[in-house]
């Protein structure tokens, strides 16, 4: 804010999604990458350890929004088995998983390095994931994790209270991946 006074990450979210809607306009890339790093402020992490992905129109799909490297990389298919982010949008339901390695999931995603200066791969440690819904129906999912060479490593667990946060931010979100007309 140009009055030096600061927002919340939360408020600041809400701020650039309800630009975006008042415009009548999709959010562009610069506005997810802003929402990442809200998001990131919030739950402690970085930016290239949350995801925004929507559901294709015609519900077989789940895009990435955010990280776009991730977006030219591929899609999951909503018959994938075991996809953190596919039973989150299936079951509308959020989930936190503080020790997601020796979860069963798919990894290609994982195996793409975003961070230009990490020596290594970071595998996801902990992950939260909540539904993006609107109108009843789910059209995405956003994704916070923490990346590390160990559990230890990538920091603390999530908690109850932060899974509460993401699910409260995923619907102020939502409002941003509304279709528009025309």
């Amino acid at each position: 804010m140009s009055n030096g006074a600061t927002t919340s990450p939360a408020a600041e979210i809400g701020r650039v999604v309800e630009e975006a809607t008042k415009g009548s306009r999709p959010l562009t890339d610069d506005e997810f990458a802003k929402i990442a790093q809200e998001l990131a402020k919030m739950f402690a992490v970085k930016a290239d350890e949350v995801a925004i992905l929507s559901l294709t129109d015609n519900g077989a799909l789940l895009s990435f929004l955010y990280p776009v490297k991730l977006r030219k990389i591929g899609s999951i298919p909503m018959s994938t088995a075991n996809s953190l982010a596919v039973r989150t949008v299936r079951d509308k339901r959020p989930e936190m998983i503080n020790n997601f390695p020796i979860q069963k999931h798919p990894t290609v995603f994982e195996s793409v390095t975003l961070d230009a200066k990490a020596q290594e791969k970071q595998p996801i440690q902990k992950i939260m994931s909540a539904p993006l819904i609107l109108d009843g129906k789910p059209i995405g999912v956003v994704q916070v994790s923490r990346k590390g060479k160990s559990p230890i490593a990538a920091g603390a667990d999530f908690t109850i209270k932060d899974l509460t946060s993401l699910v409260t931010t995923a619907g102020v979100l939502a409002k941003g991946l509304r279709k528009q007309p025309g």
